[in-house]
């Protein structure tokens, strides 16, 4: 809790203690002695509550807790003794009020231990009150700084895992020598400036995610023989949508990685479909007999992985549904609320 928000709690608990001092002139049932008796009253409160305010949080954090049970006892005896000479002195002393006027001691001397056990409690509350909001926030900061540190970690995994595949298929298609290397470099370099500027933020435009994806596609498609083995489908209108960078590719990597170059075409098909509030994006693929899907060779993404950055970044607003028969292996997540 900020500063200027401590001050407002104080400032708002004061006006109502004051506003209820005064509730015998509300209701025209007051004597000569009110105002001096309010005000004066009223300042030794104050000294009352902050020096509990004060003095109480380290009573409550030392070690043995009977002798902070018995310091906080003795402080509102002592603080109600004192208060009861501080009132005799004014009113007596410097008031020269008449004693008909004053009340009995032993009265006198059980209001003001009633008024010192009232205020101490208050600011008891009060000091816990606020350190319970800061503890909060300081615990939602420190959630969001071990999210926003696992979040990194896990895309600081991804990353590697693309550039080592791409960077094999470039340098395969360099050793061939094919036409293909060129638009191979020129593909590299979008996805490379897509994983160096545009991934680094939280969330990306849909639009640039799609071309990423696109890049990554062709990169991989050169060293396919069947141009047509890969159907991309994309149905909606993309503006004015947003994503988690580098949120879709592990997906379509997983299906070129354990996915069946030996089937008919498509292969593998990969369905994007944009609505107002929702997306949902489906990767089917025939798949390798007798295969790990969850986890590639290389030590990759992993389905674990993807799930982790799901609950992370759109937690109770996705679902993810993998589906696997005999001989296909498809996946349908949702995000919603875009």
């Amino acid at each position: 809790m900020s500063k200027k928000y401590k001050i407002l709690v104080h400032l708002v608990f004061w006006i109502y203690m004051f506003n209820q001092s005064l509730y015998p002139f509300f209701i025209s049932n007051y004597d000569q002695y009110f105002w001096k008796d309010t005000f004066f009253t009223f300042g030794l409160n104050i000294l009352n509550f902050y020096i509990f305010y004060l003095v109480m949080p380290f009573l409550i954090r030392y070690r043995y807790k009977v002798i902070s049970v018995f310091a906080g006892l003795a402080m509102l005896f002592i603080f109600a003794v004192l208060r009861y000479f501080i009132e005799t002195v004014f009113w007596k002393g410097i008031m020269h009020t008449p004693e008909k006027d004053l009340l009995a001691k032993n009265a006198w001397l059980y209001m003001n231990a009633r008024i010192s056990i009232i205020y101490g409690v208050y600011a008891i509350l009060i000091k816990f009150a606020i350190d319970w909001f800061e503890t909060q926030k300081l615990k939602a900061e420190l959630i969001n700084q071990t999210q926003a540190s696992e979040l990194a970690l896990l895309r600081s995994q991804v990353n590697p895992h693309f550039l080592f595949n791409t960077l094999n298929n470039i340098y395969s298609l360099v050793y061939k020598k094919s036409e293909d290397a060129p638009a191979a470099v020129m593909k590299l370099s979008a996805i490379m400036r897509y994983m160096l500027y545009d991934a680094t933020t939280d969330q990306v435009a849909l639009d640039k995610e799609i071309e990423y994806l696109q890049s990554f596609i062709e990169l991989q498609k050169l060293r396919l023989k069947e141009p047509d083995f890969v159907s991309l489908e994309i149905k909606g209108a993309v503006n004015g949508h947003t994503i988690a960078p580098m949120l879709l590719i592990p997906f379509v990597e997983n299906a070129f990685k354990h996915g069946s170059k030996t089937v008919s075409n498509p292969g593998i098909k990969i369905n994007l479909f944009i609505e107002e509030e929702q997306i949902r994006f489906e990767v089917s693929n025939y798949h390798k007999a007798n295969t790990i899907l969850q986890k590639d060779d290389a030590g990759g993404i992993g389905l674990q992985n993807i799930n982790r950055r799901l609950q992370l970044l759109y937690p109770n607003k996705h679902s993810l549904e993998i589906r696997e028969d005999m001989d296909t292996y498809s996946i349908q997540l949702i995000l919603e609320n875009l």
